[in-house]
């Protein structure tokens, strides 16, 4: 049976951490391996990560990009799922990751974001979080769209072969934020770009700070800059939040 890991690039994650690993005790089958690619968090995460009996990597270099380099390096699976430290995973994405890259035509794939908090669920930035997934690559490089590109952002829990990610590099290390818009194109010259109609629960913390306006201005500036050739400096516009 393929074997999947999951690589959760985290960074001072203690208080939304222990959601994501109750969500991942609660997969059926397990995956093989849940790996931390932990980017020097001064707080308790390393702790909480290990003690619930997950590797966890210690990445020489913060970053998004980065860290899941470290990450996949690291990994032993032949599948990857990237899960960003406050998401939990439907409980029979194992089984969904195997059978939808059982197609070798599919070379990334992803689910749909839902986006909750304590109190309710976040529909209206939800849908366009969907809708985004074929407009972003519209608006910013239809020559792309119109080859199949299809913008599957961190939240949406991408997962993929290993031996493809590594074969054209991976993430552009330079990339703090974003790092999802490279990959994309690079595994689309693979093959297809695809999202699996499941929900992955993935915290509205952002838009409880930031409000909805605000934090929905805030996602399409930076995919703009992305999509202008901006690489670095990225993170100067999308506010730390945990």
């Amino acid at each position: 049976m393929t074997s999947v890991t999951i690589v959760i690039p985290t960074f001072n994650e203690e208080a939304a951490l222990p959601a994501t690993i109750d969500g991942l005790r609660r997969l059926s089958p397990q995956p093989d391996e849940v790996l931390i690619a932990d980017g020097g968090s001064k707080d308790a995460t390393a702790k909480i990560a290990a003690d619930a009996g997950f590797t966890v990597v210690n990445c020489p270099r913060k970053g998004r990009g980065a860290q899941i380099n470290q990450g996949i390096a690291n990994a032993k699976g032949e599948l990857i799922c990237v899960l960003h430290a406050d998401s939990v995973l439907p409980e029979d994405a194992v089984t969904l990751i195997r059978e939808t890259m059982a197609d070798k035509k599919t070379a990334l794939s992803s689910f749909f974001p839902k986006l909750v908090g304590e109190r309710r669920t976040r529909w209206g930035s939800t849908l366009h979080n969907i809708v985004k997934t074929w407009y972003a690559p519209l608006l910013t490089r239809p020559d792309l769209f119109f080859r199949g590109v299809r913008l599957l952002f961190g939240d949406h829990a991408m997962f993929f072969r290993r031996k493809d990610f590594l074969g054209f590099g991976g993430c552009d290390e330079r990339v703090v934020i974003m790092e999802e818009a490279g990959l994309c194109i690079n595994f689309a010259k693979l093959g297809r770009t695809r999202v699996i109609r499941r929900w992955v629960v993935t915290s509205d913390r952002r838009i409880t700070e930031l409000g909805s306006l605000r934090a929905n201005y805030i996602y399409l500036k930076v995919a703009l800059m992305w999509s202008l050739g901006v690489r670095e400096g990225l993170s100067e516009h999308y506010p730390d939040i945990r």
